[in-house]
Order: structure tokens, then C-alpha cells, then sequence
């Protein structure tokens, strides 16, 4: 039986302190299927990455229903850490579905 996992991790800040700081997220990917040719692979993304990867699926999608992204909203109320944990648990829902 193949199967692939897909995890969300370890999210950075990166240019922390400047204007045009953003976080990204390291994405692991370990799959036992014979279409892959890397068994296990390692990126880091940032979340308008994943803005991008949407729209892709939706133009290319038909009928199927492409998954929502977490909110990207600039007036969370909470700490910095508790809206990056959000936003990492929305990406891995978004890359499972």
C-alpha cells in the first residue's frame, strides 16, 4: 500500500525586526510510492507560496473542490506565536486535504 505523509514544521521568522519580515515553514515530505523518485524531500515555504499553489489547483482543479488556506489576517488578536501555530496547523490541514 503506498502512502505519503506530509508534515508542517519548525515555522521561522525570518528579517525579524525589518519591515518586510515574514515566517516560513519547513515541509517534509516521506512517501513509499513508486511515482516519486526522492522517497523523503525537505523545502522551506513561505505562506504566499502557498497563495500561489492554491490558485494553481484552482485553475487546473474542474469540479474538485480546491481546500481553503488559514486566513492571512493582520489584526489577530493573541500573541505572534499563537497565530503562527494557527497558520501551521492550517497549512498541514491544507497540504492533507
Amino acid at each position: 500500500q503506498e502512502v505519503t505523509t506530509v508534515r508542517v514544521q519548525d515555522p521561522r521568522v525570518q528579517n525579524e525586526g525589518s519591515w518586510n519580515s515574514y515566517v516560513d515553514y519547513k515541509i517534509f515530505l516521506h512517501t513509499n510510492s513508486k511515482a516519486f523518485t526522492a522517497k523523503t524531500s525537505c523545502v522551506r515555504r513561505r505562506y504566499r507560496e502557498f497563495v500561489w499553489l492554491r490558485r494553481q489547483l484552482q485553475r487546473n482543479a474542474g469540479l474538485v473542490p480546491v481546500p481553503e488556506l488559514p486566513g492571512k489576517s493582520t489584526f489577530f488578536v493573541g500573541s505572534t506565536d499563537e497565530f503562527i501555530e494557527k497558520r501551521r496547523q492550517g497549512l498541514q490541514q491544507f497540504l492533507e486535504k
